[in-house]
């Protein structure tokens, strides 16, 4: 509002210095008041029609606009005249001019609005057909660069919708896959567990068979417990609701630790465990529990996954401001159709399905790696399998 009220001051100061010359400061003063107070007027009909938010359609806000113009103009000139500061020869001259060139603008101001209106119309339509589900489609407009603008939103928009959709649809797919995987690991367990109950229950288990019942169920009952805790600590990891203790981390003495530990069920298996580290040992900024926990997950799957009379190498090198680990192993590998997978829960390759395990230690090792701001990934081998991570130093 004050911004129109400087324009009505600035229009009635022009109309008086155009005035004054020829017709005299009285004139010019009286034709400038005149000139502000209905601006003025036709103004506040335009502030108040803007305040009202109608639903009218935009050719008719122009052709309100351009006759408030119109108005304002015809009714200074005839004012002007009435008061005899102008001839009555020349108001209506103008006047006659005045009309002629508001049915050109009116014309012009249609012309105009077609263009825009159809724009808007456009872009309204497409957006009705995202919302039934349309996807592929793409606004482009020629106009203004304020309608351009919104055409480029909306496309934005549409993209991450897709990007949404495609996310909703991978969560959707990677949790029903979750279910039928836990489903299937308990189904096994639970089986045999309820059969050897019965068969205790009815009486069908001797002394012998009882004792080897009830340490079947102690290992079914045990890797059960192990997949709840697991299931667990993943959806711990995955929503951020763990408390982390950064440290520089030595990476030998942590390896060396690990490898160690590892070794009574390396040669339970056949397989030969150890550790190749680069003579001054890298620092990694990590937390130590976390991260001994990524090793014996990676260990302890390349143990399983290893025939005898293999190995497994755990490596460990600076790479600019990250530290890389690498634990590779001589066994089968893994199929180039299941790489794309593996680091997601309860994938087990089907040579790897009856070596028993969760399948969610490389999911796990995946959610702290991330969560420490590295990554994970498996590395090309010829043979066997190297799976590769890096976290900050």
């Amino acid at each position: 509002m004050k911004r129109s009220l400087l324009i009505v001051a600035v229009a009635g100061a022009l109309a008086a210095v155009m005035i004054g010359p020829v017709y005299g400061a009285h004139p010019a003063l009286v034709t400038a008041g005149l000139l502000a107070a209905v601006s003025a007027a036709g103004l506040g009909v335009a502030h108040v029609a803007a305040r009202r938010r109608s639903r009218d359609p935009l050719r008719s806000r122009f052709g309100f606009v351009l006759g408030t113009a119109v108005g304002v103009i015809l009714l200074t000139v005839l004012v002007t005249a009435e008061l005899m500061f102008v001839s009555n020869h020349d108001a209506l001259m103008v006047s006659a001019i005045v009309l002629g060139a508001a049915v050109v603008a009116f014309r012009a101001a249609h012309v105009a609005s077609v263009g825009l209106v159809d724009e808007v119309e456009s872009i309204r339509d497409a957006l009705r057909e995202v919302g039934t589900g349309r996807r592929e489609l793409r606004l482009d407009t020629g106009g203004a660069a304020e309608l351009a603008e919104l055409a480029d939103a909306a496309n934005a928009m549409v993209a991450q919708l897709v990007e949404q959709e495609k996310q909703r649809d991978a969560a959707d797919s990677a949790r029903r896959r979750l279910v039928a995987a836990i489903s299937h690991d308990l189904r096994t367990p639970m089986t045999a567990l309820r059969l050897m109950v019965d068969a205790i229950e009815d009486g069908l288990a001797d002394e012998r068979t009882l004792a080897r019942y009830l340490s079947t169920m102690r290992t079914h009952v045990a890797a059960l417990g192990s997949m709840i805790d697991d299931l667990f600590e993943l959806s711990r990891l995955e929503a951020g609701d763990l408390q982390w203790s950064l440290d520089q981390v030595a990476l030998a003495e942590l390896v060396d630790e690990t490898v160690a530990a590892m070794e009574v069920e390396a040669d339970a298996n056949g397989v030969s465990v150890g550790a190749e580290l680069p003579p001054l040992p890298p620092l990694a900024r990590a937390d130590p529990e976390k991260l001994q926990r990524v090793l014996f997950n990676l260990i302890q799957n390349a143990i399983r996954n290893t025939p005898a009379d293999g190995s497994v190498t755990v490596r460990a090198q600076p790479a600019g401001d990250w530290v890389e680990v690498e634990v590779a192993d001589t066994g089968r590998g893994i199929p180039r159709e299941e790489r794309e997978r593996v680091f997601d829960p309860f994938v087990r390759g089907e040579a790897a399905r009856p070596l028993g395990g969760s399948g969610l230690g490389l999911a796990i090792a995946r959610a702290i790696v991330e969560a420490h701001g590295g990554r994970i990934w498996l590395a090309d081998s010829e043979v066997g399998t190297r799976v590769r991570f890096v976290i900050p130093t």
